[in-house]
């Protein structure tokens, strides 16, 4: 996670690097392009789509107030179905949800702005809930809007992000999508953290970038995506700023025997191949549905 827009806005701009907002992860950021998938449009399902690879764009990402995030959908998801946009759980509009507390089914009309390939806004997308936020073993808000893929598509002729249904792989090439930026971050899958701890939270199986991927304030929520298949593997979430050991803004790594790690300067997402099977017909959410380990209320 990371300082507040005030104090970040104020540093850098002191610095002469910008304005950082909300939380996500330290540094500079750089523009990069690598191939990833688009998926054209089809009449049900993910499942009939057909990919074509093409440069990274910001096409299907989306600006919060503070945060990035992204529209996406998951391999059988529907046009028909009410679209979703995922960010982290620290960029809920009421705040961070506390350790241990899942909220789901919350009423919400927070805005968007969705982007094109380009990085322009086209439209404004609105909530018509939160179907699901936690900060207890991920950090991840999942909300629902009031359009539906096809309806997106159609206006605006931009297809939603799939989400990977199966666990990201180390050494992977990735990108991070900043649709508050407008920037895009280019490094690999480091590796995997068993425990990442920051204050009060714990993550677990949290995602390691290469340094590459130094990532700033505003970026939290970004897709993090595979070049090869072009879906999302993960979500942007924190870095360690200072070198502190497991403080917010400064997040440690626990291996399963306790040691704790300190790599200040390095960032984290948060995996969600766990996502899908936790949604089913008409994207409605399903915390029983078999499969599906995400934390309950």
């Amino acid at each position: 996670m990371r300082k507040p827009f005030a104090a970040a806005l104020f540093a850098l701009v002191i610095a002469g690097a910008g304005a950082a907002p909300a939380v996500a992860a330290p540094q500079a950021a750089r523009t990069a392009q690598a191939p990833r998938a688009t998926i054209t449009a089809s009449r049900t399902t993910e499942a009939s789509r057909t990919a074509t690879l093409r440069a990274v764009d910001f096409a299907g990402t989306v600006s919060l107030s503070n945060c990035s995030g992204s529209v996406i959908r998951f391999p059988k998801s529907a046009d028909t179905d009410p679209a979703l946009v995922l960010t982290n759980g620290h960029c809920l509009e009421t705040g961070f949800p506390s350790p241990g507390e899942v909220i789901v089914d919350q009423s919400s009309s927070r805005s968007f702005g969705l982007l094109n390939s380009s990085g322009s806004r086209v439209a404004t997308l609105r909530a018509s809930k939160v179907a699901y936020s936690t900060m207890t073993d991920t950090d991840i808000t999942i909300y629902q809007l009031t359009r539906t893929y096809a309806q997106i598509r159609s206006s605006y002729g931009i297809s939603a992000l799939t989400v990977a249904d199966t666990h990201p792989v180390a050494g992977t090439a990735i990108k991070v999508v900043s649709g508050y930026w407008k920037r895009i971050y280019s490094c690999n899958v480091d590796g995997f953290v068993y425990r990442l701890k920051e204050g009060d939270w714990t993550w677990k199986d949290s995602v390691r970038y290469t340094s590459a991927c130094n990532t700033i304030g505003g970026t939290s929520g970004s897709p993090v995506i595979d070049n090869a298949t072009g879906k999302v593997v993960a979500v942007n979430n924190t870095g360690n700023e200072d070198g502190e050991r497991c403080t917010v803004d400064n997040p440690c790594e626990v291996d399963a025997n306790g040691t704790v790690t300190v790599r200040q300067g390095i960032n984290y997402a948060e995996e969600t191949y766990q996502i899908p099977a936790c949604f089913g017909p008409g994207n409605k959410l399903d915390l029983g549905a078999s499969g599906c380990v995400l934390p309950r209320p």
